[in-house]
């Protein structure tokens, strides 16, 4: 048996070159590492960002937990199974989040991803290969997807899944994407991915009743004035209640969005500096000056219509934005490259 610091130790193991990813020796402009690899003992962990995601939505997760207990009493009720037992199963399975097969199902039918072909499959792995050597993380506990768009993009999402675009394979050089799957890589890393999921998961019974709570609302105009009146009442009365009894927390939920998308923001940046301390700043910056480019360009021919105006998002729109915009992510790898100097 191994000392609690021998434990800690990373584990040595070999990797040869990758092959020819087939991009051409002139476009192939990363350094890929050779000889002997350090594979660290943690693997991943939780940032103050993806603690501070699933703090918010605890909230929506008891009121969640209310709407299935209420159900699954309901059904008991009525000689169905014990309330306990669907309310268990819902408990549990939050832990689907991490099972390979279903994460497979999820890629596929949710989010719309696809398999590599033979050519994207050769690219990738030799990519992430350089990537995760750096990091020191086994690249083979990753799943790699494509999704066909002519966006140039990559997402996380499971536990186990990398995207990236069918687009950004073709458009990319190997060391720019491989800027790209590094910060996707410390979205996995810094327990972004699985507490984003956990927490839409557990708040979606409460969102779903919130939805049908709203819809029923919109027909109350349809009601005799009377009607009306009471059930506006009746309402007001729960609401009041509610709000003594929780001492006012029921209204956190309120604000929950704009404070989820403040902690998004900033884990698009710690991701990108996951990204830059792996040595990929500089091909990050790159790939967000053109994105910049590219898009003030598809927007030239609108401003240059006659009569148009500018668009200017509003307040709440910029607070509701989940990704910082790309001046603030260029401003702080900038920063870092500075540092570095």
């Amino acid at each position: 048996m191994s000392s609690p610091h021998e434990a800690e130790k990373p584990a040595a193991t070999s990797f040869d070159r990758p092959a020819d990813t087939g991009s051409g020796s002139a476009r192939d402009d990363l350094r890929y590492h050779t000889g002997r690899v350090h594979i660290t003992a943690r693997q991943r962990g939780a940032d103050l960002t993806a603690l501070a995601r699933l703090v918010l939505y605890v909230p929506h997760a008891l009121a969640s937990l209310a709407v299935v207990f209420a159900a699954s009493y309901i059904v008991d009720v009525l000689s169905g199974p014990p309330w306990w037992v669907p309310v268990g199963c819902w408990t549990v399975s939050g832990a689907l989040v991490f099972h390979r097969p279903c994460e497979r199902i999820l890629a596929r039918r949710v989010f719309g991803l696809r398999h590599p072909a033979p050519q994207e499959a050769e690219t990738l792995r030799a990519v992430w290969r350089e990537v995760t050597v750096r990091a020191g993380v086994d690249g083979s506990a990753y799943d790699l997807w494509v999704e066909d768009s002519h966006d140039i993009n990559a997402m996380t999402t499971a536990g186990h899944i990398v995207g990236v675009t069918s687009h950004a394979l073709r458009a990319l050089t190997p060391a720019r994407l491989a800027g790209v799957l590094a910060h996707e890589l410390g979205h996995h890393a810094r327990g972004h991915t699985w507490a984003s999921l956990l927490a839409f998961w557990y708040a979606l019974p409460g969102r779903l009743v919130w939805r049908l709570l709203r819809r029923l609302a919109t027909r109350v105009e349809r009601l005799p004035t009377s009607a009306a009146i009471l059930t506006g009442g009746l309402l007001g009365v729960a609401l009041v209640a509610l709000a003594t009894a929780t001492y006012g927390l029921i209204f956190l939920p309120l604000a929950t969005p704009y404070l989820a998308a403040a902690v998004s923001r900033r884990s698009e940046l710690r991701a990108d500096a996951h990204a830059a301390g792996l040595g990929f700043e500089t091909e990050l910056v790159a790939v967000l000056s053109e994105e910049h480019e590219w898009a003030d360009r598809r927007q030239q021919p609108a401003r240059a219509k006659p009569g148009t105006l500018p668009v200017n998002e509003s307040v709440f729109t910029r607070l509701l934005a989940e990704h910082p915009d790309v001046h603030t992510r260029l401003h702080h790898l900038r920063k870092r490259m500075e540092n570095r100097r």
